[in-house]
């Protein structure tokens, strides 16, 4: 089997808490049939020390570029530039807020074997103490996430992989991932969920993080149904929610908690729906800071 060459992009913004950590498991990747050529950071309005410690990697390693937008556009205008900039066919994006599994990028790329093949997604295990309410709350949201896809729906989130057929996403769109997926099924092109490729990421620690996260990520949802005609798997919440019931766990305590979460979502998509008829701008969005601490 062929080397699959990759270009690697990483949006951020104001991560030198994160970023270098990613960088150095980026870099100790077990890869086999994957090539990583390129290593693009995107830092965008970064004003910590994200783009000094890009560049200290950069100077033990070639393949690390910076590029900088030295304001704050957006994440969709990072991805755009990260896919103008891209070398490679086949391109993964991640977050900077990441901690990848050392076998996730090659699990992630080798299904682009296949030239049908185009776009993987990841499978996300927040790092959050199940014991504590928020904890639980990321650990079920999370874990449906996962039942969801391997029950045969397709919900791509946190790193990806598509093949570059596209010049761009929406450069408003508030949901990178959920954008890239119409465009590359209306091609013809497959996709698949991916769930050996396991990456470590935090969920909200506090219930105003957790209904900022939630009501960015349905507004966002709601206008890729408007602009391209396609609903993400998890907007079909009679889908959601008899594998909900499906998976719950029936516990005391975690009954309790399962049903405050799930109030907690209502809420948080009522106000996304909210945003979305207001016409709420959420391309640069305010940043849930408790989902940093990785």
């Amino acid at each position: 089997m062929p080397l699959i060459p990759i270009s690697l992009g990483i949006t951020a913004y104001n991560e030198e808490r994160n970023i270098g950590q990613l960088l150095q498991r980026v870099l100790e990747q077990r890869l086999i049939h994957t090539e990583l050529r390129e290593i693009i950071v995107v830092s965008s309005g970064s004003t910590d020390r994200t783009e000094a410690i890009v560049q200290e990697f950069a100077h033990f390693d070639p393949r690390i570029r910076l590029l900088v937008q030295t304001q704050r556009e957006g994440k969709a205008s990072a991805i755009n530039l990260f896919i103008r900039e891209a070398l490679e066919n086949v391109l993964v994006l991640s977050s900077a807020d990441l901690q990848p599994d050392y076998e996730a990028i090659e699990a992630l790329v080798a299904p682009f074997a296949d030239p049908e093949m185009g776009m993987t997604g990841s499978h996300p295990v927040p790092v959050n103490d199940p014991n504590t309410f928020m904890g639980f709350a990321a650990h079920l949201l999370w874990g449906l996430h996962h039942h969801l896809n391997m029950a045969g729906g397709f919900k791509a989130g946190e790193m990806v992989a598509f093949r570059k057929v596209f010049e761009r996403i929406p450069h408003h769109t508030a949901v990178d991932e959920a954008s890239v997926e119409p465009i590359i099924r209306g091609q013809g092109y497959k996709v698949r969920y991916v769930p050996q490729a396991i990456v470590y990421n935090k969920g909200p620690e506090n219930r105003a993080d957790f209904l900022r996260q939630r009501r960015r990520i349905f507004a966002g949802h709601l206008e890729v149904q408007q602009m391209l005609g396609y609903a993400v798997s998890t907007m079909s919440g009679g889908r959601v929610l008899r594998l909900f019931l499906r998976h719950l766990d029936w516990r005391p305590k975690q009954l309790v908690w399962s049903i405050a979460v799930v109030l907690l979502e209502v809420y948080g998509r009522s106000l996304g729906r909210r945003d979305f008829k207001n016409k709420r701008n959420h391309t640069v969005w305010e940043i849930a800071t408790t989902t940093k601490e990785l």
